[in-house]
């Protein structure tokens, strides 16, 4: 006696009765549709894991050719990853943090100095 395996069945579109005008107004379409905006991210998420991979192997193979050899598989990665955030992406920058300073260095500490009017 055999098992049938199932498989599970997945709509690839997103629901028709979603409002994005209004997404409160029918929760179960907003449910549905947060439920595919997340297969959607973790499908690309997985895709560009999937081309990482073969970039570690082309990596690997070509050793000091993978400049020549592996370029189509960095562009291909490079543009998986563009736009696969969970949101950050979406967001004002002023959202994403203070930016870091620049490191302070003893040329341009001398330089400030001088432009104070001190003797370095």
């Amino acid at each position: 006696m055999g098992r049938k395996k199932g498989v599970a069945v997945f709509e690839e579109s997103p629901p028709d009765d979603f409002d994005p005008s209004s997404p409160y107004k029918d929760p179960v379409a907003m449910l549905e549709m947060r439920e595919h905006i997340v297969r959607e991210k973790w499908i690309a998420i997985e895709k560009a894991k999937i081309l990482r991979e073969r970039l570690r192997w082309c990596y690997r193979v070509e050793g000091v050719n993978h400049h020549q050899k592996c370029r189509r598989l960095v562009d291909e990665y490079l543009e998986s990853t563009r736009g696969i955030g969970w949101g950050k992406d979406h967001r004002p920058h002023s959202f994403h943090g203070v930016p870091r300073p620049k490191p302070w260095s003893p040329r341009s500490k001398g330089l400030l100095l001088l432009k104070m009017g001190h003797n370095a």
